[in-house]
């Protein structure tokens, strides 16, 4: 793995940009595809967020509850 890091780090600011994009687009096409209860939950979800995007809990209050001891 360090051998690839090195690779990665001899490109050129650019050349890492256009990796980058390279490797953002295969993972969009091997995206998982929802199910169309998924899809609505979703939809759902941000048409809430939109209406009301004050509405949210930050995610260090969310991430501390994780670790509370009931």
């Amino acid at each position: 793995m360090s051998d690839f890091r090195e690779q990665i780090n001899s490109l050129s600011p650019a050349e890492k940009a256009e990796l980058l994009d390279t490797v953002w687009e295969s993972l969009e096409a091997d995206a998982v595809l929802l199910t169309d209860a998924q899809r609505a939950e979703l939809d759902y979800r941000i048409a809430r967020h939109e209406q009301k995007p004050s509405d949210v809990i930050p995610w260090q209050q969310v991430r501390a509850g994780l670790f509370e001891k009931p």
